[in-house]
């Protein structure tokens, strides 16, 4: 009797960690795939975006033109799509170099001693004390603004909560066997790093790479609404919102709301994937 109990039982439980599995990876695919149709559109689109048409400007959403038009006669779908592909090739670009910061300055602070780990600590405090989207202002008009000025105050900004997880990781792993055997073995604390550590966080590595990218895509799209990000003739999403906010108060609503729901909808995207990923990798999360 108790071994059938005890065999459902785990038939019940492995069901639903398969039943959660299988969601994980369905989201994941979803949104991975949705989140490339949107970039290889909107790459394609290319001059469709910035061409304008006044025999057809401010249109009201329909058929030939689903997001409208504005007051150029420019369509607001390609604008959109090609938009959300620049930042979203930005926040990529942006996530990418704060993760890569975020690996050697945690590894550094856990491996180097405590003198260097004071230092990195007490510089990640001074990051996260400082208001987010102020360091990321100052940074990007110290740099004259545009692409290059929002990708480094994105990338510099954004990695010291990931540092912190990767730190604590490393710390518990210095206490692992093998690595205590490998460092009697004489291997150099590099060559442990390298080998033992840094293959042991790349999960938390990839899940915080995949989580910095909604909130790359957010400041930058702030950045540019406030005037210190992408230059106005670059289609991006915080310009399109920027503009439309002059044509509001003339009933043009859709200048404004499409663009702001497929911005809201990426990011919720970059979250879901974040997310499935994590539960996909992380054995903690995988058992919940």
């Amino acid at each position: 009797m108790n071994k059938l109990v005890s065999a459902t039982v785990l038939q019940k439980y492995q069901r639903k960690s398969f039943n959660q599995r299988s969601r994980s990876i369905a989201y994941l695919t979803f949104g991975s795939l949705f989140l490339a149709a949107i970039t290889v559109i909107g790459t394609l689109v290319g001059e469709i975006a910035i061409t304008t048409n006044f025999t057809q400007k401010n249109l009201l959403p329909q058929m030939s033109h689903l997001f409208g038009t504005d007051w150029l006669g420019r369509d607001m779908l390609s604008r959109t799509l090609k938009g959300m592909s620049v930042s979203i090739y930005i926040g990529l670009f942006a996530s990418t170099i704060s993760a890569v910061i975020a690996t050697i300055l945690g590894a550094a602070a856990a491996t180097l001693g405590k003198k260097v780990d004071a230092v990195i600590t007490w510089f990640i405090d001074l990051v996260m004390g400082i208001p987010h989207l102020l360091l990321l202002i100052l940074i990007s008009y110290a740099l004259g603004r545009g692409t290059f000025g929002v990708i480094v105050a994105v990338s510099i900004s954004h990695w010291p909560v990931l540092t912190r997880i990767i730190r604590g990781e490393i710390l518990q792993l210095k206490e692992a066997n093998y690595i205590k055997i490998a460092e009697k073995l004489g291997q150099s604390k590099m060559k442990i790093v390298v080998r033992h550590m840094l293959p042991h966080v790349f999960p938390q590595f990839l899940v915080g790479l995949v989580l910095l990218f909604p909130h790359a895509i957010l400041h930058e799209a702030a950045l540019t609404f406030l005037g210190f990000g992408l230059p106005p003739e670059q289609p991006g999403i915080g310009i399109i919102l920027s503009e439309s906010m002059k044509y509001l108060a003339l009933g043009m609503w859709w200048l404004a709301l499409f663009p702001g729901m497929v911005l809201l909808m990426t990011v919720m995207l970059f979250d879901l994937i974040g997310d499935s990923l994590r539960k996909m990798i992380d054995p903690h999360s995988a058992q919940d």
